[in-house]
C-alpha cells in the first residue's frame, strides 16, 4: 500500500478528508436543528395534497419564525412557525402510506415533537356525512392490506367476495377473481412486544379537546355554495388504502362490512407513525367527494372547501391545545 509522506496510508488520508467534507456539509442543517428545537417543542401539522397546503398558505394562520422560516431535509421542506401563538413545524407529506411514514417519521426523529396534528380531504362512506363537512374519527384502520383468494367461499365479515358483484347475476355466484381477505397490520410500539392490530385510535385526550371545539365552518368557495352548512361529526371511523378511491360499490362494501365513514390514503399511515414511540396524534379529514357514485358533484370544485374547512378545526384544536400546556405550566 503506498503511503503519505507522513507515513499514513494515501487510502486512510483519503477517506478522512472526504468524511470531513460529508461532516462539514452536515453541520448547516444539524445547526439549523439545534436551533429550532431550543425555542421549545413544536406541534406538527401535516398534510398530503398541494392544495392543502395552500389552504394553510392562504389562511394567514402559520406565522413563519424570522430567524429560520425553514428547513429543508431529505428533498422535503420543515416549516418553521407558530399558529396562534403555539410553536408549529408543517410539511407536506405528499400522497399514499411511505410518503407519509416518512414524513411523520422524520418530524418525530429530528425535532423536538409533542404531538401530530394531520389534516386533509376524504371520500365519505357514510351517506349521513356530505361536502364539506369534516371528520374526526376516533379510529382508522389500513384497508389495503389483503390476502387474495382464489374460488373459496366467504369466511367472516372481513372479506370481499367478487361473486357478490357479478353482472348481471350479481349476489353470490362464482367469480374467477375469488376473494380478499383483509389483513391486520403488524404494530411495534415502545416498550411492548409487536401485536396484530385492524384499527389504530387516535389519542385519547386529543380527542376529548376536539370534542369541546366550536367552529364555524365554510359553505361556500370561490365558484360553489354547498345548500347547508357543514359541521363537524366526531367519533367515526376512518380507513386509508394507497389508491383513489372511486367506486360506489367498494364504498358501499367499506361502510356495511367496517362501519367505515371516510375514506384517504394517508390518515392510518400518519396514526401508526406516531401511536410506535407514543406521540400523540389526531386526524382532521375534510369530505370533498363520495368516493365514487355522485351523480352531479365534483371533487375538484369542493376539494378546496374541503381543505379549509379541515384546516380551521385543526387550527382551533392547536389553540386548544396550546392553551391547557400554558395553563398546566402555570400550574406546575
Amino acid at each position: 500500500m503506498a503511503l503519505s509522506s507522513s507515513g499514513h496510508p494515501a487510502t486512510t488520508r483519503l477517506l478522512f478528508s472526504l468524511l470531513l467534507v460529508g461532516s462539514a456539509a452536515g453541520l448547516p442543517e444539524r445547526a439549523a436543528i439545534d436551533r429550532v428545537n431550543r425555542r421549545g417543542p413544536s406541534l406538527g401539522l401535516v398534510m398530503s395534497y398541494v392544495d392543502e397546503a395552500t389552504a394553510l398558505q392562504a389562511s394567514g394562520y402559520f406565522q413563519p419564525w424570522r430567524a429560520l422560516p425553514f428547513v429543508d431535509l431529505y428533498g422535503r421542506r420543515y416549516h418553521i412557525g407558530s399558529i396562534r401563538g403555539v410553536n408549529v413545524i408543517y410539511a407536506l407529506t405528499g400522497q399514499r402510506r411511505l410518503n407519509a411514514a416518512v414524513t411523520v417519521q422524520t418530524l418525530i426523529d429530528v425535532f423536538s415533537v409533542s404531538g401530530i396534528v394531520h389534516y386533509g380531504t376524504a371520500g365519505s362512506c357514510n351517506d349521513s356525512i356530505s361536502f364539506g363537512d369534516v371528520s374526526v374519527p376516533r379510529l382508522v384502520a389500513y384497508t389495503g392490506a389483503w390476502t387474495w383468494k382464489f374460488r373459496s367461499p366467504r369466511e367472516s365479515s372481513a372479506e370481499l367476495s367478487f361473486g357478490e358483484y357479478n353482472v348481471p347475476d350479481g349476489g353470490g355466484g362464482e367469480n374467477l377473481l375469488g376473494s380478499l381477505k383483509y389483513r391486520n397490520e403488524e404494530l411495534y410500539s415502545a416498550g411492548k412486544p409487536m401485536e396484530e392490530v385492524f384499527w389504530l385510535p387516535v389519542h385519547s385526550a386529543w380527542f376529548r379537546t376536539a370534542e369541546q371545539l366550536t367552529v364555524e365552518l365554510e359553505r361556500c368557495n370561490d365558484t360553489f355554495c354547498l345548500p347547508t352548512a357543514p359541521r363537524i361529526v366526531y367519533g367515526l371511523k376512518g380507513s386509508s388504502a394507497d389508491m383513489f378511491l372511486d367506486n360506489a360499490e367498494y364504498r358501499k362494501f367499506l361502510f356495511q362490512e367496517f362501519g367505515v365513514s371516510t375514506m384517504d390514503e394517508e390518515s392510518a399511515a400518519v396514526v401508526m407513525t406516531a401511536t410506535s414511540p407514543g406521540i400523540p396524534v389526531i386526524v382532521f379529514r375534510g369530505v370533498s367527494d363520495l368516493a365514487g357514485g355522485e351523480p352531479t358533484w365534483s371533487s375538484t370544485s369542493l376539494m378546496n372547501l374541503a381543505s379549509i374547512n379541515a384546516l380551521k378545526v385543526a387550527v382551533e384544536f392547536i389553540a386548544a391545545v396550546g392553551k391547557h400546556s400554558s395553563t398546566a405550566s402555570v400550574k406546575r
